[in-house]
């Protein structure tokens, strides 16, 4: 029995990245919507092994590829669209939280807004979105989402920790800007103080060249 070369590539080539043969055999848009379903569901959760083992960037990958199973210009006419709301948030959900651990804060906060625009009381997306704004010093819109979430649900300790850590980051911002005010107030005042010694000193010397 002859096997062709591109044959023994494939396998070669899905063996490596851990993709079965029979993963390649169809493109999205050959298949069905019950198929782009079980397709998104196995990338989500090779997505969630990968990142329970901190491959956080292949993680990502595989979350973005089920996201672009379940896009929101497929035709599911036949799936329940609840079940394809919930996948859709789930990856979105776990691609921000591979963000945050890339530190690729400005993504993070747009995949958790994409959730709150269909579940706007998502206590998880309002936490990881609050978490970015924390990183990136947006200490107020991060201080919105994590009162927003402790109204929704005022036992979470996560989102408490947070809260906690941010009054710790408003406080040191509060101290550096309390300088930075004094600091120019001093110069303003020395600035001020040298021009009103040079009116006096002119002042003086037309007092002199009257006499």
């Amino acid at each position: 029995m002859k096997i062709s070369v591109s044959i023994i590539l494939a396998y070669l080539t899905s063996s490596f990245y851990g993709i079965s043969l029979a993963e390649q055999e169809k493109e999205s848009w050959e298949m069905s919507a019950h198929e782009k379903l079980e397709a998104a569901e196995k990338s989500k959760v090779a997505g969630n092994d990968l990142f329970k083992i901190g491959k956080f960037q292949r993680a990502a990958n595989k979350y973005n590829k089920a996201l672009n199973y379940v896009n929101e210009d497929g035709h599911f006419e036949d799936e329940p669209e609840k079940l394809i709301k919930t996948l859709r948030v789930s990856c979105w959900l776990n691609h921000a939280a591979c963000c945050l651990k890339l530190k690729d804060f400005t993504q993070a906060i747009s995949l958790c807004s994409k959730v709150l625009e269909i579940e706007s009381c998502n206590v998880k997306a309002l936490y990881r979105r609050a978490q970015a704004y924390g990183e990136l010093y947006d200490l107020e819109l991060a201080k919105t989402d994590v009162l927003k979430a402790l109204e929704l649900d005022p036992n979470n300790k996560e989102v408490k920790l947070l809260q906690a850590n941010l009054k710790k980051l408003q406080m040191e911002r509060n101290k550096v800007d309390a300088k930075v005010y004094a600091n120019r107030f001093d110069r303003t005042a020395k600035e001020s103080d040298v021009v009103s010694k040079s009116v006096d000193a002119k002042k003086a010397e037309e007092v002199v060249k009257e006499l």
